[in-house]
């Protein structure tokens, strides 16, 4: 079972989630799953698809926007900051640790024109560091002001 960790109060991140964490997200409230994690990453992952029939049949929508190594791109980024911007509830976002959903999600608020600050200690609170990707979050927080 994966620990579905706040990072706002309509966005968690997580681990790796199974289908058995569907039903706890739909009790949570959650309307949407973002898959983060590429399929095949490791061996015994439930993929994409597995989850997405599992989150549907709970009435809950899904989106993937892997990230892989080659890491965020705008095309992500851009993607992430629809579905935040789109979800009439809460949302999980997951990948292997929950990093890279957090990451993400980080950068898609920082796009928005969030205040970096404000992001990291949000990651924080939930247990991840944003500083690998700190210079990126401050670009596109200000490039969203202009």
């Amino acid at each position: 079972m994966s620990e579905f960790k706040p990072l706002s109060d309509t966005v968690f991140a997580a681990g790796q989630i199974a289908p058995d964490d569907i039903a706890r997200a739909a009790a949570q409230g959650v309307t949407l799953i973002v898959n983060n994690r590429p399929d095949g990453e490791a061996p015994g992952q439930p993929d994409g698809e597995t989850i997405e029939a599992a989150a549907r049949a709970a009435g809950i929508d899904y989106a993937a926007i892997p990230i892989d190594s080659s890491g965020f791109d705008m095309a992500r980024i851009a993607a992430m900051q629809a579905a935040l911007g789109d979800a009439e509830g809460k949302i999980l976002a997951y990948c292997r640790t929950g990093t890279r959903s957090t990451l993400l999600w980080a950068l898609a608020e920082a796009r928005g024109g969030r205040d970096p600050a404000s992001i990291e200690r949000a990651a924080q609170a939930a247990g991840y560091d944003l500083g690998p990707i700190r210079p990126a979050l401050i670009e596109l927080a200000e490039q969203a002001q202009r």
